[in-house]
């Protein structure tokens, strides 16, 4: 098996305990990067290409950060590179985890391990 492949996640810059995403990744196997909205395009521009980036809402309304991260989606769309949404307001907010195991899946599963 090659190197794990790697996955990008973008947040609104707050690192609470209880949204983070890196440990589970890790527990499914696969790399992670995580990087403030501000800097994704910096991030984005040094990393080898993500195999999935995955946009973590905040949990307040923010009209800049959806601005942001509509143009972000766009942009890693044009790119080939699929956009997962996690914690936006179509999710449950029971307080029970993001089954990131189906959710990444789907979108990285067919991908080659480049």
């Amino acid at each position: 098996m090659g190197a794990l492949q790697q996955v990008l996640v973008v947040d609104d810059g707050v690192r609470a305990v209880d949204r983070s995403l890196s440990g589970e990744l890790a527990s499914l196997g696969y790399a992670s990067v995580t990087a403030s909205m501000e800097a994704a395009d910096d991030v984005l521009a040094v990393i080898a290409r993500p195999a999935a980036v995955l946009l973590q809402a905040p949990t307040r309304r923010d009209p800049a950060y959806a601005r942001r991260a509509a143009r972000l989606r766009g942009h890693l769309r044009d790119r080939g590179i699929p956009v997962i949404l996690i914690g936006d307001s179509s999710e449950a907010r029971a307080g029970g985890p993001v089954d990131l195991a189906t959710r990444l899946g789907a979108y990285v599963a067919a991908q080659p391990d480049l």
